[in-house]
């Protein structure tokens, strides 16, 4: 039977990816740059947030369970990688498109050092309850949770459309890896573990790695040379 993704790359441009990419930016600089100065109207907003958030949660223990479950679980990093690791099999040994899987691993990795790189430059505390519902490690600043989840979801959508595939497979994709993106930064928000401000820049440093890697593999490697 004829696979909905087995059809050759579509060949694509870094146009869109590099005008994606340049609107990111401003926003994304701007946020680390209040969030590294402490701004206070958006500590204050975080702070506003947070405690709303957290006796939300205290009150209710199934649904913050629930929520525990989906972002420790479903939306963990390590599940995300887990997913980046299929579809790098996927690519290497069904496609023979090692330089793809290569370059599929390589951002993800990337992404998760520039993460881990801005969390120890910035440094930004965690919130501190007297009665946490959930726990977390390390700095703050950005969601890890967040950024992973829009990298490896928004990489996996380029592919999917890369490999031209069906409507059905696509927008399936598509409402998965929306509600994950954002199911994942609110769960972060719930459980108390980061400011809502951690998430936002999680998201908008996703995007950008997404939109950067994408433009400079269609850039550099051109259509003729995806396989």
């Amino acid at each position: 039977m004829h696979s909905p993704v087995d059809s050759p790359p579509h060949a694509t441009g870094p146009g869109i990816a590099l005008r994606v990419a340049a609107a990111l930016v401003l926003p994304t600089a701007l946020l680390i740059v209040l969030v590294a100065l402490s701004w206070d109207p958006l500590m204050a907003l975080d702070g506003d947030i947070a405690r709303t958030t957290h006796r939300w949660a205290v009150d209710d223990p199934d649904l913050t369970q629930a929520f525990r479950i989906l972002t420790d679980w479903v939306w963990d990093p390590w599940t995300m990688r887990a997913l980046v690791t299929v579809a790098v099999l996927w690519l290497a040994l069904h496609h023979g498109a090692w330089w793809l899987a290569l370059w599929l691993a390589a951002t993800c990795l990337l992404g998760t050092l520039l993460q881990q790189g801005l969390k120890a430059a910035i440094g930004r505390e965690r919130p501190v309850w007297s009665d946490p519902v959930d726990s977390a490690h390390f700095a703050a600043f950005p969601s890890g949770h967040a950024m992973t989840a829009t990298v490896v979801c928004g990489l996996l959508l380029w592919l999917l459309h890369l490999y031209g595939a069906g409507r059905v497979l696509w927008r399936t994709a598509l409402a998965v890896s929306v509600v994950s993106v954002v199911g994942v930064g609110l769960t972060r928000v719930w459980l108390g573990v980061h400011w809502s401000s951690d998430v936002l820049g999680g998201w908008l440093l996703g995007a950008l790695a997404v939109a950067l890697a994408v433009a400079s593999y269609s850039r550099f490697r051109g259509a003729g040379e995806l396989r």
